[in-house]
């Protein structure tokens, strides 16, 4: 694809690495021109003792959106990815992006990822459950929930890799071609499952890739997955290469921040893991050309 550019709508911290901070730099090694709206503006996530910024409301995003439309350059997208939003509002307004910009490129594609919660907790309130379900999951091309909003959403149990394409059908029916589930864990197993599936018209498939699960864990990965996963499906339209591209990518990420938190363990820092952030930049090489991991498997 000549000239990809994406319009990525999801938070901002001015430190850390969650939301838009996760998703710009390892889009722009992969030849994304990428143009970001905040969906919230914070000092730092949530999970230090304090976090104070902005959000963003419905007028705010339309003045944002009528003027890049004023001057014609919302012509150029190909891509629209949405992530965390903190008030429903903004949600419905996001329908209203995604319906003019499908209206200026027909061929763009949405990325959705339905931030909502994890571990069994909302972090949202229940009103944004019926807009996701209802409105956006039709309109978008590719969701990439976690298995707890793959519960949410298709108002399934989810707790097997059968009950996970089962749900997974559910949100195909809905409407979307494309579903990536970016981690789910069955029992006590010491893997992460990722699972893939793309119906549309006589495209059936479904891969999926099990993983051994790291001691650590990190806010923004899901965030990274999702900007990774866009970029690979763009670049190749196979899930089974994209999936393999994007675990890998999100692996290496994690093990290179771990490395560098213990190589500073008997400094002068002393690190809370719970505010541990991802090592981006330092992961250059790692997101620009990733060593595959981790090959798929057919279903």
């Amino acid at each position: 694809m000549n000239n990809p550019r994406v319009l990525s709508i999801q938070s901002h911290v001015v430190y850390g690495y969650v939301g838009n901070k996760c998703a710009t730099f390892p889009l722009q090694l992969l030849g994304f021109d990428v143009d970001a709206i905040n969906s919230v503006q914070l000092s730092n996530r949530p999970g230090y003792r304090v976090s104070q910024g902005q959000v963003l409301n419905e007028k705010d995003l339309d003045d944002l959106i009528e003027g890049i439309a004023a001057n014609n350059l919302d012509t150029s997208y190909t891509h629209l990815l949405t992530g965390y939003v903190r008030n429903s509002s903004l949600l419905k307004a996001i329908e209203k992006v995604v319906c003019s910009l499908k209206r200026k490129n027909p061929n763009l594609i949405y990325v959705c990822d339905p931030v909502l919660g994890d571990n069994g907790r909302l972090y949202l309130p229940e009103d944004f459950v019926p807009i996701f379900r209802e409105s956006i999951i039709p309109m978008a091309d590719i969701i990439a929930p976690n298995q707890f909003e793959l519960e949410i959403l298709s108002e399934m149990k989810v707790d097997t890799l059968e009950k996970t394409l089962q749900a997974i059908d559910v949100l195909h029916n809905k409407g979307c071609k494309i579903i990536v589930i970016s981690s789910a864990t069955y029992s006590d197993s010491n893997t992460l499952t990722t699972v893939a599936s793309h119906k549309d018209g006589s495209i059936e498939k479904r891969a999926m890739i099990e993983i051994p699960k790291l001691k650590a864990t990190f806010a923004g990965t899901g965030d990274l997955f999702s900007a990774l996963f866009l970029a690979w499906m763009s670049k190749s339209n196979d899930i089974s290469i994209a999936l393999e591209n994007t675990v890998s990518t999100v692996y290496n990420v994690i093990s290179r921040t771990i490395q560098h938190y213990n190589g500073n363990r008997d400094s002068s820092h002393n690190f809370d893991p719970k505010l541990m952030e991802l090592k981006l930049i330092q992961s250059k090489d790692d997101i620009e050309n990733p060593k595959i991991l981790f090959k798929s498997e057919i279903l």
